[in-house]
């Protein structure tokens, strides 16, 4: 009964997707037949009549292969969960520079605008992707259109022989009822051969991935390096130089005011132990001497005792990574936490330190508010390309109200 039940339910679902397949595979198609008839109505013996379809196909085959494109790829991505990536070239900052005029990576402009609709136009006349679009939008009509084109032609069939009261039908519901939950299959093997990046496109564009990876990290360190800097500047150094300032003037009056002497060597003890411990927490803001002596594992552990939340951390013992995978994800848990107690308003959280194959996985769930999201220039932004370095991927699941859940994973051959 249950199998009677869902066959309806397949043809119908079928049938709507091949319509959908069909119709969106037809369009370049549509505007190639719109052409050729506007050259026979303006004319089929002329050849000149001829020039204005022509550029009718081009144009519209251009205009529309993106679009096309995009839809096949929406379509089989909701239909299969099957994701195709695009693999189109993404257009570099626009600065101003300080003679006024617009730098968009090819050239010169007056104006913004100018600079960003030349760099747009340079970049998708540039991209491979464009003509692998445009190939397939050639390719598509004839492999998934054509098989995609059966039900809806079936249907139409059977109604016009309605109208002419013929046996044929019954033969097109039939044949429509029994290829609708199969014909717009196709469009997924054909836009995985055909919609997929090249080997080319894909080495391009993991030579942008690591080149603005490289930037990311020239950026980071010359920021940590000024950090470090205005620290001991602001703290220790001026600190150790009131210290200096102190003992000379105890030199001074230990013969003459002993009194006034003792108290400055009690000031300048205090002093001194305060520039120690600030050192001590650069240090740890630089390389936590737990990490490096115990391992990531207990430095987790060691964190969670400093977070006003309620930490609960749970691993596989024992984990050994490299020391800079191990320092980004200290740090990226560091991070996560303290979102959670500042941001998030949470009083509990779990961290979890896994292998998964091959790699490293921590996750971080939080009882807090939710509604966490990642924008360009946020801390999870920042998280993300830290891990991009090691090839990491980092997962944020935070529904409004709650709970956040912050995946980190780092591939990891020392595991």
């Amino acid at each position: 009964m249950r199998q009677s039940d869902a066959w309806p339910v397949r043809v119908g679902v079928g049938f709507v997707r091949a319509c959908a397949v069909a119709l969106v595979s037809m369009l370049v198609p549509g505007v190639w037949a719109a052409a050729v008839a506007l050259g026979i109505r303006w004319g089929a013996s002329n050849p000149w009549s001829w020039l204005a379809p022509l550029v009718l196909v081009c144009v519209g085959t251009l205009a529309l292969s993106r679009p096309v494109c995009r839809a096949v790829r929406l379509l089989v991505a909701r239909w299969t969960a099957t994701v195709v990536p695009d693999g189109y070239r993404q257009a570099g900052p626009v600065t101003q520079m300080s003679t006024g005029y617009w730098w968009n990576g090819f050239g010169y402009e007056r104006t913004r605008r100018d600079a960003v609709l030349d760099q747009k136009w340079r970049v998708r006349w540039a991209d491979p992707a464009v003509w692998r679009d445009v190939r397939f939008t050639l390719v598509v009509p004839f492999t998934a259109g054509l098989a995609a084109a059966v039900p809806p032609a079936a249907v139409a069939a059977a109604a016009c022989a309605a109208v002419l009261s013929g046996p044929v039908g019954v033969l097109g519901l039939v044949v429509a009822a029994v290829a609708a939950p199969y014909a717009w299959r196709p469009v997924e093997p054909v836009a995985v051969r055909f919609l997929g990046p090249s080997a080319a496109m894909r080495l391009a564009g993991r030579v942008e991935e690591l080149t603005a990876q490289r930037a990311d990290t020239t950026v980071a360190q010359a920021a940590e390096i000024r950090r470090i800097g205005r620290d001991l500047h602001d703290g220790a150094q001026a600190r150790l130089i009131a210290l200096g300032l102190s003992l000379s003037t105890v030199e001074k009056l230990m013969e003459t005011h002993p009194e006034q002497a003792r108290a400055l060597l009690r000031d300048a003890r205090a002093g001194a132990a305060t520039s120690l411990a600030e050192l001590r927490e650069l240090v740890r803001g630089i390389a936590p001497p737990v990490l490096s002596e115990r391992g990531l594992v207990d430095a987790v552990r060691a964190l969670a005792l400093d977070v006003p939340l309620r930490v609960t951390v749970r691993a596989d013992a024992p984990l050994h990574a490299e020391p800079p995978i191990e320092s980004a994800l200290y740090f990226g848990v560091a991070e996560l936490l303290a979102n959670a107690a500042k941001h998030a308003r949470a009083t509990s959280a779990d961290v979890s330190l896994l292998r998964d194959g091959g790699g490293l996985v921590v996750e971080v769930e939080d009882d807090g508010r939710g509604g966490a999201g990642e924008r360009p220039g946020g801390g999870l932004h920042g998280l993300r390309r830290r891990l991009a370095v090691f090839d990491g991927s980092l997962e944020v699941t935070s529904p409004p109200g709650g709970p956040t859940r912050v995946r980190m994973t780092v591939p990891c051959e020392s595991l």
